[in-house]
């Protein structure tokens, strides 16, 4: 039976949870009770979908710097009752980019967390400005990735997408129903136009949901981008800096895309649990195997063994 690593699987601490912090994103109670079950509930999830080990991340939030270390500190206490199951990507405060590397290189060395998972924006804010060089410098030192999640858009994103429809309809569509993919699509767009890649070239970033839109895009966008002046091309960072996971997203036509414009070391599976269950996820990897869309050594990389190297980790075969 194959076995799988995650990479986009949520938790909420138990102080946020009960702060309410998430009441205004109308997130179901179920969820969050999820959310915060790190664990019978949660492995027992994890057994659902042959889900070997989890790396889990928080849930979309604006932290200061002392709200990040007691949630990492938390995270890593349920990690340890745990170890064979559960990872980490840490939560950082990116409002203060020196406290985010700092917070980075304390639970990476301290804790062995695998990296950081980061939100799209902050308050609709992207990281290509020079404040953020930190925070990227200090995850290339460590050989650790990023993860770059979507996140809720700010006040003023928001405004985009109102119009002759009811403003619930304006949310859903800022969010999963499209801006969380091409808000995170533009982000990496933005991140390579400030010469990132140029000044960071073992930089590690993944993205999710299939690549945001990339993947469709990038022939277009990698010959555009050839005019931009950087020394290296975005065909070379999207194959060398970009990993992407399947998170959330359980449909052949964008795998097939995201296949043809990938090399296949850099695909990984994912769930984005809870929102998205593990028992699909096992569902839509037996429809992917039927496909015939990735040979056997192919399905068992795309399974586990990039997220293997990638996080340098080994993944316990499930009975």
């Amino acid at each position: 039976m194959t076995s799988f690593i995650t990479l986009e699987e949520h938790f909420v601490s138990s102080k946020i949870a009960a702060s309410g912090k998430y009441d205004k994103y109308g997130f179901p109670k179920a969820i969050l009770s999820k959310m915060a079950d790190l664990g019978e509930g949660r492995i027992k999830d994890m057994d659902a979908g042959s889900v070997a080990l989890q790396v889990l991340s928080h849930a979309p939030l604006d932290a200061s710097p002392s709200e990040c270390t007691e949630v990492n500190d938390e995270l890593a206490l349920e990690i340890s009752k745990n170890p064979d199951r559960l990872a980490g990507f840490a939560l950082l405060p990116m409002e203060n980019p020196k406290a985010a590397a700092e917070e980075l290189s304390r639970v990476v060395t301290k804790y062995g967390f695998l990296g950081a998972l980061i939100d799209n924006h902050l308050d609709g804010k992207f990281y290509d400005g020079e404040e953020f060089l930190p925070v990227f410098d200090k995850a290339q030192e460590l050989d650790v990735p990023l993860y770059i999640h979507p996140t809720f858009a700010s006040e003023s994103m928001l405004e985009h997408y109102k119009g002759n429809y009811d403003d619930q309809i304006a949310g859903h569509m800022s969010a999963f129903g499209w801006g969380w993919h091409v808000e995170t699509g533009l982000h990496i767009l933005r991140l390579y136009a400030s010469g990132l890649f140029d000044r960071f070239p073992k930089l590690k970033i993944v993205i999710g949901h299939m690549g945001e839109l990339l993947p469709f895009q990038l022939a277009r966008t990698s010959r555009i981008t050839q005019v931009w002046g950087k020394k290296r091309s975005f065909t070379d960072v999207w194959k060398q800096n970009i990993w992407i996971t399947t998170s959330g997203m359980f449909s052949l036509p964008p795998l097939a895309c995201l296949l043809q414009t990938t090399t296949i070391d850099h695909v990984l599976y994912s769930v984005d649990y809870p929102f998205s269950q593990n028992d699909k996820g096992k569902d839509f990897v037996e429809e992917i195997k039927k496909s015939g869309l990735m040979s056997e050594e192919d399905m068992e990389k795309f399974a586990y063994r990039n997220a293997e190297v990638l996080l340098k980790v080994k993944a316990k075969s499930l009975k």
